[in-house]
């Protein structure tokens, strides 16, 4: 299903200005992750990147073009482990926030 820019907007305004909805845009990206569905984790890490640290910054901290760190977070991209865990770990300083793993017995 195509998002419209509208939608978008909202999210990425929702996202700026509600810390909570954010840290749960980032709980959900990570279940995402952890339950096999990555392109949708990469979209969802991108709208967090916009409301939070920004491309120009995270791309600095993973000593890397803007334009590499947003084909990475496409629904085409393909990161690596490694620049994932920047991301995330971005993410994270930009919300202040730490990531405690609860695993449900099933």
């Amino acid at each position: 299903m195509v998002l419209t820019r509208d939608f978008k907007k909202t999210v990425l305004a929702r996202a700026k200005s509600d810390p909570d909805f954010a840290k749960a845009l980032l709980d959900e990206a990570l279940t995402l992750f952890l339950n096999g569905e990555p392109d949708t984790a990469r979209l969802v890490l991108r709208d967090l990147v916009n409301a939070t640290v920004g491309f120009e910054a995270l791309a600095e901290d993973l000593h890397k073009s803007s334009k590499s760190v947003h084909r990475m977070l496409s629904l085409s991209g393909n990161p690596t482990m490694d620049n994932v865990s920047a991301i995330i770990t971005a993410i994270k300083k930009s919300l202040r926030i730490g990531i405690k793993v609860n695993v449900v017995p099933g």
